[in-house]
């Protein structure tokens, strides 16, 4: 099985942010990899990676970091392949990240999900690959569909939410 989705965090200490887009690749059945890998501490390592990234047949690089968070960007100068970015809060609430990785410059895009946010990693990079792919574009529409069916089932538990002037 060769990995689709690639997924780097500038330190193990990011996986339990990161643990949730690798859980919803394993969910959807999507090969994916997890590396450990930095822009300011094995430089050498991330270029190695991203220029080899689409011969190994990945598709998609979900990019993680905090604070500075100069990989996603990083790796989007060396390939073509689509990178998103999670910013990780790891000070000033995480905003100094996700202003690093939203603010690239021209030609060297990068898609942001929110701080913290993997799980939406994910699903994007789902997204990306199901365009390709109709088996899993299946199982990304059954996916979203429960997303609705949760929503509903909410609307019906607040039904029984009882107040004196509440009207519905």
């Amino acid at each position: 099985m060769k990995p689709l989705v690639s997924i780097i965090m500038g330190s193990t200490s990011d996986l339990p942010v990161m643990k949730k887009a690798a859980d919803f690749l394993n969910d959807m059945e999507v090969p994916f990899e997890i590396n450990a890998l930095s822009a300011h501490r094995t430089p050498e390592a991330v270029e190695e990676f991203a220029g080899n990234a689409e011969s190994r047949g990945i598709k998609v690089i979900i990019a993680a970091a905090g604070m500075a968070a100069h990989l996603p960007g990083v790796i989007a100068s060396m390939t073509k392949i689509p990178v998103i970015g999670v910013p990780i809060n790891a000070s000033l609430d995480g905003l100094d990240a996700l202003l690093a990785i939203v603010q690239m410059p021209p030609g060297i895009p990068v898609a942001t999900v929110g701080i913290d946010g993997a799980m939406n990693a994910g699903i994007l990079a789902v997204q990306m690959i199901s365009l390709g792919d109709a088996k899993l574009a299946e199982r990304l529409a059954d996916f979203k569909a429960g997303l609705k069916k949760k929503i509903v089932k909410a609307n019906e538990e607040l039904k029984e939410v009882k107040y004196p002037f509440k009207t519905n």
